[in-house]
């Protein structure tokens, strides 16, 4: 029994180069200053909370359809578990897998009902297990969340601006500070046990700092009254 081989041409002649498919690695967007912020704060806390246990992304190109360059999205922050944290450009889903969490943070180009329906729909088809979405602009709801159930990616009822995570053991909540409202993790449902920022943790640090010299000097009172007795 023969084995079918193709057929080689050495000397093949093609009536034009091929055309690769490129995958853009960014593009320009313009971004309030308040967006940045909590965009930069939330990856910040998301790299930090999530570290040695899978890579964070924000604002790359997550693509889905390896004969369509047009068909990605940009996610805020989003993360896959389970993968090594290396630096990329573009998340291609047919190389690297879906990302299992992906957080939307709503801005001026995203505002109306029509656009947001447009990126829900795109959401669906990238195959992630959450999506969260966070409005500041608006009054209620701010805080919106998406889950993978039979296939499909269905929004869940969400109270108190607070909703566990389906991916980790956080908590998503809509906290309200100085600068006005921001998305945050938390560790409790009420977001009184926050995933810390990097300014929190310096603080945290600078306090144990502290407290461990007032230690310090506490015990060498101590020795001091004890030798001169």
């Amino acid at each position: 029994m023969s084995t079918l081989r193709p057929i080689e041409h050495p000397r093949a002649q093609y009536l034009r180069k091929p055309e690769p498919v490129v995958f853009p690695v960014e593009a320009e967007v313009p971004e309030s200053r308040r967006h940045l912020e909590l965009r930069t704060a939330l990856y910040l806390i998301l790299k930090y909370a999530l570290r040695n246990q899978g890579t964070v992304g924000s604002d790359q190109f997550v693509y889905w359809d390896p004969t369509n360059p047009r068909a990605c999205l940009a996610p805020d922050a989003f993360f896959k578990l389970g993968v090594a944290d290396v630096d990329f450009e573009s998340w291609k889903v047919w190389e690297r897998g879906a990302p299992d969490v992906a957080v939307e943070i709503a801005s001026r180009s995203d505002e109306a009902d029509e656009d947001w329906e447009e990126k829900l729909a795109r959401y669906r088809k990238v195959g992630l297990k959450e999506l969260v979405r966070f409005d500041r602009l608006t009054s209620e709801p701010r805080l919106r969340v998406w889950n993978r159930v039979d296939g499909d990616l269905v929004e869940r009822k969400v109270e108190d601006e607070s909703a566990a995570s389906a991916v980790i053991p956080y908590f998503w909540v809509v906290v309200t500070g100085i600068d006005g409202a921001a998305l945050r993790l938390a560790e409790d449902a009420k977001g009184e046990r926050l995933a810390p920022t990097p300014d929190e943790r310096a603080e945290r640090e600078a306090k144990r700092a502290e407290q461990a010299e007032a230690e310090l000097q506490k015990v060498r009172a101590e020795l001091a009254a004890l030798r001169g007795k």
